[in-house]
């Protein structure tokens, strides 16, 4: 499937209903989300891998994932997340299984299956300082190759903070467009710089 073909069928992907700022439940875009997945499938990661979508919100990666041809287990313990998720995963057709878990919980471990690869937009720890550092450490302790969304520039904090454990391979600078979601915006419209780590485990 082309670039194109995909983002246009992750179009498609409903977004958060009633959207938390404590837990930054932003919608990633169609674009990114694209980008991202086709990103991996290139490298040999999605097509017929087992992977792992690390906090999936409303499924946009996990589904992006499925469409390409890989068996996708989805993470998140937001209920309602879950339930629209599943509904964006039926609207496209694909097979996909949810697990609600917190990534940072003590079952998590036990509940959560080792795969070949894991794609993640963990929250950046704009409300909650260090909130990507339980998906980091889950991430590596579950597959080989990581694709994660992280802010512009936190590259050197990742490779301190996951030293002795993996390495950042790629990076890739990128845009996350976020709409006006939340009584503290005062745009309408808000363009982050981020960028997609790729992290191989040492």
């Amino acid at each position: 499937m082309k670039l194109r073909q995909l983002e246009m069928l992750l179009q498609r992907v409903s977004g958060f209903d009633n959207p938390s700022a404590e837990r930054e439940q932003y919608q990633t875009p169609a674009p990114l989300a694209a980008r991202l997945i086709h990103m991996a499938m290139l490298a040999g990661d999605i097509t017929d891998r087992t992977v792992l979508d690390l906090g999936c919100g409303t499924g946009i990666l996990a589904i992006g994932a499925a469409l390409l041809g890989a068996e996708v287990v989805a993470v998140e313990d937001d209920v309602e997340a879950i339930r629209i998720a599943e509904a964006n995963a039926r609207d496209l057709g694909c097979s996909i299984r949810f697990i609600k878990t917190d990534v940072a919980g003590e079952e998590a471990l036990a509940l959560i299956p080792d795969c070949d690869t894991v794609i993640m937009n963990p929250p950046f720890g704009a409300q909650t300082e260090h909130a990507d550092r339980p998906f980091l450490d889950m991430a590596l302790l579950k597959a080989h190759v990581i694709y994660g969304i992280f802010n512009a520039g936190s590259g050197p904090f990742i490779t301190e903070y996951i030293r002795g454990r993996g390495e950042i391979t790629t990076s890739v600078l990128a845009g996350l467009t976020i709409p006006r979601t939340f009584w503290f915006h005062t745009r309408d419209r808000y363009e982050i710089p981020v960028e997609i780590h790729v992290i191989r485990r040492n």
